[in-house]
């Protein structure tokens, strides 16, 4: 009996420890919750960074097409640089609350689908980080962590460090014409550091996607206050392609990429079909690396005028279901790959979806999931170019001597076409 009773108790510990250590990630919990962005206030659709002890704010804004009000609050997590909990108390990362209420909220007007739109900037009077670092931004109802709602991830920066970056064609001479290689050199003379190999890593991610991401942990070498990384194995990513895109800013005409709109007692939108992208050459388009913009050139206010549409995309590939299945994700969606993005075979030979999607333009791509590896390809229905323009953030994490947590010291952004 008492062998039993061990056992259970080393398996309610287990579970305890792997949980704590599940990175958080963004996530929306709830399928009514819709049109979530989180950014710098300095620019719609920016990285979700800000200075500590600065003016720097993110707003965080959603749609909840329930309706009506909901008592909703939120609060933030220090975390380290793997996105799990620092296990710190709230008192040690926040100067205030250790949570708040979400008071501003409005419903929407003159649209076919109703909706209430939530929104909250940080720093506050009420939420303010004590530390830099990385930070979990938690939504929930009811003021209970159990009921959550949504889940963004914060960056906080105390900027000590300087980083130097430039992109070049990978060393990989089977991969010249498709790679991107990111070098970069540290200066670190700003902080009190004992051994430059455990103290600082550096994680380097394209166009805001954690998937893609890259951690450094150990220099190639050293130069005084120096950490250089540009070993010929570290730092190379595929360079893609450009994103695709459509645009509803107006429901009232047909853009470029939209072929027919219904309006009845709700919005359709047909998008003209896709055709696969991966061909011998690179062809130059814009995009917006991912992003999404809530816009509407018929309104006043796209946070409560602008309306929803049944978004319907259809896609030509010589594949079929048998061999496996696309997705279509993009910053919209977190790039989830779920039955909400999973695409379906028609009879036609084509795989096709639809999106509830409110007005404003939207980047977004197809990931191949193939049926006998189950693994995720970006590359096999988009191209993978080396001209593709991309930009990269570099984030510098440091664990000062003694402490229990990461600090974020240092953040660039690199874009292949500026630099």
């Amino acid at each position: 009996m008492k062998k039993v009773i061990y056992l259970l108790i080393f398996a309610l510990l287990t579970c305890t420890v792997t949980f704590a250590q599940t990175p958080y990630t963004n996530n929306v919990f709830r399928h009514e919750i819709k049109s979530v962005e989180f950014y710098n206030t300095s620019k719609q659709a920016s990285f979700p960074i800000i200075a500590l002890n600065t003016n720097d704010q993110v707003v965080l804004g959603f749609d909840d097409l329930g309706g009506g009000s909901k008592t909703i609050y939120y609060t933030i997590e220090h975390c380290d640089a793997n996105w799990n909990s620092s296990r710190l108390s709230p008192a040690e990362y926040l100067q205030s609350f250790t949570d708040d209420r979400i008071f501003d909220y409005t419903y929407s007007s003159g649209t076919f689908q109703k909706y209430t739109h939530y929104e909250i900037k940080i720093p506050n009077r009420n939420i303010a980080p004590k530390l830099p670092g990385n930070y979990i931004l938690k939504v929930y109802e009811d003021g209970d962590q159990t009921k959550m709602i949504l889940t963004r991830r914060l960056y906080v920066v105390n900027q000590k460090v300087s980083v130097a970056a430039s992109i070049t064609a990978s060393n990989n001479v089977s991969a010249r014409r498709t790679n991107q290689k990111v070098n970069f050199t540290v200066q670190y003379s700003g902080l009190q550091v004992q051994n430059p190999n455990t103290d600082i890593r550096v994680f380097v991610m394209q166009n805001a996607r954690p998937e893609t991401g890259k951690m450094n942990t150990v220099p190639t070498y050293i130069r005084g206050s120096q950490l250089v990384y540009n070993d010929v194995n570290i730092n190379d990513f595929a360079g893609r392609n450009e994103f695709r895109h459509f645009d509803t800013r107006t429901l009232k005409l047909n853009s470029e990429r939209v072929a027919k709109i219904y309006k009845d007692t709700a919005n359709t939108v047909m998008l003209l079909g896709d055709p696969s992208r991966n061909l011998p050459n690179y062809t130059l388009l814009y995009d917006n690396d991912g992003k999404f913009f809530v816009l509407n050139q018929d309104g006043h206010d796209p946070r409560t005028d602008a309306d929803y549409a049944h978004v319907y995309f259809s896609f030509a590939t010589n594949r079929s279901e048998t061999d496996g299945t696309p997705y279509i994700v993009g910053q919209f969606n977190d790039y989830k790959l779920d039955e909400r993005s999973r695409m379906e075979f028609d009879t036609r030979g084509r795989f096709y979806t639809h999106l509830f999607l409110k007005q404003g333009v939207y980047d977004y791509q197809y990931v191949w999931v193939s049926n006998a590896t189950r693994k995720a390809d970006d590359t096999l229905l988009e191209g993978n170019y080396f001209e593709t323009e991309n930009e990269y953030q570099l984030l510098v994490y440091y664990r000062p001597p003694g402490s229990r947590w990461e600090e974020l010291v240092g953040y660039s952004l690199l874009n292949t076409a500026r630099q």
